[in-house]
């Protein structure tokens, strides 16, 4: 897998969280630790993107 690739599959993912959450925080009986744990999941994608671009020398 090349770099650019990692990084787009990284970027899906977050979008897939980001749609997740939104989705969640629409129900009137949302899971707050379940939006936390998300949240969680797409900070973690955005830091692993940031890495991946930046590239193994940084």
């Amino acid at each position: 897998m090349t770099s650019q690739t990692y990084i787009t599959s990284l970027e899906r993912r977050h979008q897939d969280l980001d749609r997740k959450i939104s989705e969640e925080m629409r129900h009137p009986s949302r899971d707050a630790l379940l939006i936390a744990a998300l949240k969680r999941k797409k900070l973690e994608l955005k830091d692993e993107m940031n890495r991946a671009q930046r590239g193994p020398a940084h």
